[in-house]
């Protein structure tokens, strides 16, 4: 890259370092995308990320699990942007947009990205640009210059390393196949799918594939319904793309979400996605995949009716995986992303 072309581009994430999620797998993917082509991308983050951040990436461990109003925490990411003068300021989630607006950093311009549904978003009204990663985000923030790019992963053909590697765990045989993915929390809501799928009364299986809090409450509720062979929680598995290639659909359960990472990294990968209504997903999944609520009831209708004929549901998504190539790469959306930062520099 042309020196004069290089930016000096600066990511905060400013989460606790407690578990890594859509967000943080979000910030780590851009800024080796990032660097990649040829940019100088500083990380700012927790210290227990730091292995998730490798070279050409500069890291700086910062003391994150304090809070945002934390006057030490201020004083350290000043202290810090000060020694690289950023280009691009970017934020990564609501806790660092706040954090960044109230700091003097005298990067040349701020920007801010919405991860997920929030009652406010004032934390990025002093930015100078905002993305938000869903159709349903966008309608509900008022920034002046705020745009829609939707988060990215490499098409499974063209992954590196542990994308390629086999998976931790055995993939069951029995079919229809179906599974979730994500931190075992109450947002996730896998209570509700565990009691869906006994009530819909399926053959196959369920497997969940996360770690979290809920895993013995999930554990003492598969017991109660006396449904161990019917439903999994091996854990976490790092690699993923064996497993959406097996399944016969890939279902979320949520009761929010900003963008749902596995709805990208499934329908990439060519596995049906079934979920409830959360943000993102309206424009890409066929609307008799989309549950009417996130009640019990209406994600075991959505399991009835999509599970009782999996070649037709396959057929029906082949516009949606048609779609995620075209929208919902890693190349789209670092591309987006540096169109906006010139665009900010230039204004």
């Amino acid at each position: 890259m042309d020196t004069r072309n290089r930016l000096t581009i600066a990511l905060v994430l400013a989460t606790p370092g407690t578990g890594w999620g859509g967000m943080e797998k979000h910030t780590a993917e851009l800024a080796k995308a990032l660097a990649d082509q040829g940019h100088s991308v500083h990380a700012l983050a927790h210290p227990t990320y730091s292995e998730r951040f490798g070279k050409p990436v500069y890291f700086h461990p910062l003391p994150f699990q304090l809070g945002r109003r934390n006057l030490w925490l201020r004083y350290r990411l000043r202290q810090t942007l000060r020694a690289f003068h950023p280009d691009i300021l970017h934020a990564q989630g609501n806790k660092a947009a706040s954090l960044i607006s109230a700091i003097r950093h005298g990067a040349r311009a701020t920007v801010g990205t919405i991860h997920g549904t929030k009652s406010s978003h004032r934390g990025y009204d002093k930015l100078d640009g905002v993305i938000s990663v869903s159709r349903e985000i966008t309608n509900s923030i008022t920034h002046v210059n705020t745009r829609l790019i939707y988060n990215g992963v490499r098409p499974p053909e063209s992954a590196h390393g542990p994308n390629q590697l086999a998976p931790e765990f055995s993939i069951p045989d029995e079919r229809p196949l179906l599974i979730a993915a994500g931190r075992l929390e109450p947002v996730k809501q896998f209570d509700r799918l565990i009691r869906a799928w006994v009530q819909a009364d399926c053959d196959g299986k369920l497997v969940i594939l996360g770690n979290g809090s809920q895993r013995s409450q999930l554990m003492a509720l598969i017991g109660e319904l006396d449904a161990a062979e019917r439903v999994l929680l091996p854990g976490h598995e790092p690699h993923i793309l064996p497993w959406l290639q097996a399944a016969t659909a890939c279902i979320i359960s949520s009761s929010r979400e900003g963008f749902p990472y596995i709805m990208v990294e499934a329908l990439m990968a060519g596995c049906p996605v079934l979920s409830t209504p959360v943000s993102g997903v309206g424009d890409f999944l066929p609307k008799a995949c989309i549950a009417g609520s996130d009640s019990v009831e209406d994600i075991a209708t959505l399991i009835d009716s999509n599970l009782a004929e999996p070649d037709s549901l396959a057929t029906s998504q082949s516009e949606s995986f048609r779609q995620a190539r075209q929208q919902l790469s890693l190349e789209a959306m670092v591309a987006k992303t540096v169109t906006l930062y010139r665009d900010m520099l230039n204004d």
